[in-house]
Protein backbone atom coordinates (compact mmCIF):
# COMPACT_ATOMS: atom_id res chain seq x y z
CA UNK A 1 0.00 0.00 0.00
CA UNK A 2 1.39 3.40 -0.76
CA UNK A 3 0.46 6.86 0.10
CA UNK A 4 1.44 10.42 -0.93
CA UNK A 5 3.24 12.71 0.72
CA UNK A 6 4.79 16.29 0.65
CA UNK A 7 8.79 16.02 1.29
CA UNK A 8 9.90 18.86 3.65
CA UNK A 9 13.30 18.30 3.34
CA UNK A 10 15.34 16.90 0.55
CA UNK A 11 15.59 13.59 0.22
CA UNK A 12 18.10 11.26 -1.32
CA UNK A 13 16.04 9.24 -4.05
CA UNK A 14 13.04 10.67 -3.85
CA UNK A 15 13.38 14.82 -4.51
CA UNK A 16 13.73 17.87 -3.17
CA UNK A 17 11.32 19.40 -0.93
CA UNK A 18 7.89 20.53 -1.51
CA UNK A 19 7.73 17.60 -4.26
CA UNK A 20 4.91 14.93 -3.61
CA UNK A 21 6.24 12.04 -3.76
CA UNK A 22 4.11 7.75 -4.01
CA UNK A 23 5.78 6.53 -0.87
CA UNK A 24 5.33 3.09 0.60
CA UNK A 25 3.01 3.36 4.38
CA UNK A 26 5.65 2.08 6.15
CA UNK A 27 8.71 3.90 5.41
CA UNK A 28 6.40 7.00 5.44
CA UNK A 29 5.16 6.24 9.12
CA UNK A 30 8.04 5.03 10.37
CA UNK A 31 10.80 6.88 8.73
CA UNK A 32 10.03 9.95 7.04
CA UNK A 33 7.12 11.43 9.18
CA UNK A 34 9.45 10.63 12.81
CA UNK A 35 12.50 12.72 10.77
CA UNK A 36 10.11 15.58 10.07
CA UNK A 37 11.61 14.84 6.17
CA UNK A 38 7.94 14.59 4.99
CA UNK A 39 4.21 15.52 6.26
CA UNK A 40 0.65 14.44 4.77
CA UNK A 41 -0.31 16.65 1.50
CA UNK A 42 -2.39 19.69 2.42
CA UNK A 43 -3.04 22.78 0.97
CA UNK A 44 -1.95 24.71 4.08
CA UNK A 45 1.90 22.41 3.94
CA UNK A 46 1.82 22.84 -0.12
CA UNK A 47 1.87 26.98 0.62
CA UNK A 48 3.72 26.75 2.87
CA UNK A 49 6.99 25.02 1.26
CA UNK A 50 6.51 26.30 -1.72
CA UNK A 51 9.04 29.08 -1.18
CA UNK A 52 11.60 26.58 0.59
CA UNK A 53 11.61 24.72 -2.51
CA UNK A 54 12.22 27.84 -5.09
CA UNK A 55 15.01 28.78 -2.75
CA UNK A 56 16.17 25.18 -3.18
CA UNK A 57 15.96 25.33 -6.98
CA UNK A 58 17.53 28.46 -7.40
CA UNK A 59 20.26 27.07 -5.09
CA UNK A 60 20.48 23.74 -6.93
CA UNK A 61 20.81 25.97 -9.97
CA UNK A 62 23.48 27.66 -8.96
CA UNK A 63 25.65 25.08 -7.88
CA UNK A 64 25.19 22.97 -11.03
CA UNK A 65 26.70 25.93 -12.57
CA UNK A 66 29.83 26.31 -10.61
CA UNK A 67 29.53 22.19 -11.27
CA UNK A 68 29.93 22.95 -14.64
CA UNK A 69 32.83 25.13 -14.22
CA UNK A 70 35.01 22.86 -12.48
CA UNK A 71 34.63 20.26 -15.18
CA UNK A 72 35.63 22.32 -17.56
CA UNK A 73 38.84 23.10 -15.58
CA UNK A 74 39.00 19.19 -14.59
CA UNK A 75 38.62 17.88 -18.19
CA UNK A 76 42.33 19.27 -18.95
CA UNK A 77 43.56 18.53 -15.51
CA UNK A 78 46.14 15.79 -15.68
CA UNK A 79 48.07 14.18 -12.71
CA UNK A 80 51.01 11.86 -12.58
CA UNK A 81 52.17 9.61 -9.77
CA UNK A 82 55.12 7.76 -9.67
CA UNK A 83 55.43 4.46 -7.70
CA UNK A 84 57.74 1.68 -6.97
CA UNK A 85 58.24 -1.15 -9.71
CA UNK A 86 59.59 -4.65 -8.26
CA UNK A 87 61.69 -6.68 -10.47
CA UNK A 88 58.65 -8.54 -12.14
CA UNK A 89 57.36 -5.26 -13.16
CA UNK A 90 54.16 -5.26 -10.59
CA UNK A 91 53.71 -2.08 -8.47
CA UNK A 92 53.96 -2.26 -4.40
CA UNK A 93 50.54 -1.95 -3.31
CA UNK A 94 48.06 0.29 -5.42
CA UNK A 95 47.49 4.00 -6.15
CA UNK A 96 44.03 4.87 -4.71
CA UNK A 97 41.89 8.19 -3.61
CA UNK A 98 44.18 9.52 -1.25
CA UNK A 99 47.21 9.36 -3.45
CA UNK A 100 45.07 10.95 -6.32
CA UNK A 101 43.66 13.76 -3.89
CA UNK A 102 47.29 14.47 -2.62
CA UNK A 103 48.63 15.06 -5.83
CA UNK A 104 45.77 17.19 -7.18
CA UNK A 105 46.26 19.23 -4.24
CA UNK A 106 49.41 20.03 -4.51
CA UNK A 107 48.49 21.01 -8.05
CA UNK A 108 46.11 23.85 -6.98
CA UNK A 109 42.76 22.03 -7.35
CA UNK A 110 41.02 21.09 -4.05
CA UNK A 111 38.15 18.39 -4.66
CA UNK A 112 36.28 16.40 -1.49
CA UNK A 113 36.93 12.74 -1.27
CA UNK A 114 33.65 11.56 -1.81
CA UNK A 115 33.41 13.46 -5.27
CA UNK A 116 35.80 11.01 -6.68
CA UNK A 117 34.47 7.85 -8.27
CA UNK A 118 37.18 5.11 -8.03
CA UNK A 119 35.49 1.72 -7.80
CA UNK A 120 38.72 0.04 -6.67
CA UNK A 121 42.36 1.16 -6.09
CA UNK A 122 44.62 1.21 -9.77
CA UNK A 123 47.47 -1.92 -9.39
CA UNK A 124 48.74 -1.30 -12.61
CA UNK A 125 51.08 1.54 -15.06
CA UNK A 126 49.31 3.60 -17.64
CA UNK A 127 47.00 6.10 -18.01
CA UNK A 128 43.60 6.00 -16.62
CA UNK A 129 40.59 8.26 -16.14
CA UNK A 130 38.91 8.49 -13.10
CA UNK A 131 35.37 9.87 -12.95
CA UNK A 132 35.04 12.96 -10.32
CA UNK A 133 31.12 13.06 -9.97
CA UNK A 134 30.73 16.79 -9.60
CA UNK A 135 26.53 17.23 -9.03
CA UNK A 136 24.04 15.07 -9.74
CA UNK A 137 23.86 15.87 -13.39
CA UNK A 138 27.38 17.01 -13.62
CA UNK A 139 30.72 14.57 -14.09
CA UNK A 140 34.50 14.94 -15.13
CA UNK A 141 37.12 13.06 -16.10
CA UNK A 142 40.30 13.34 -14.88
CA UNK A 143 43.79 12.19 -16.43
CA UNK A 144 45.62 9.98 -13.70
CA UNK A 145 49.43 8.79 -15.14
CA UNK A 146 50.55 5.49 -12.91
CA UNK A 147 54.46 5.97 -13.97
CA UNK A 148 57.72 4.18 -12.65
CA UNK A 149 59.21 5.91 -9.97
CA UNK A 150 63.10 6.62 -10.84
Amino acid sequence: MSIEVLLMDQVEGLGIEGDIVKVADGYARNFLFPRGMATQVTEGKKRQIEKKRLARLAQLEKDKKVAEELAKKIEGFECTIAVKIGENGQMFGSVGIPQILEKIKAQGLDLDRSKIDLASPLHELGVFDVGVKLHQEVTGTLKVWIVEEK
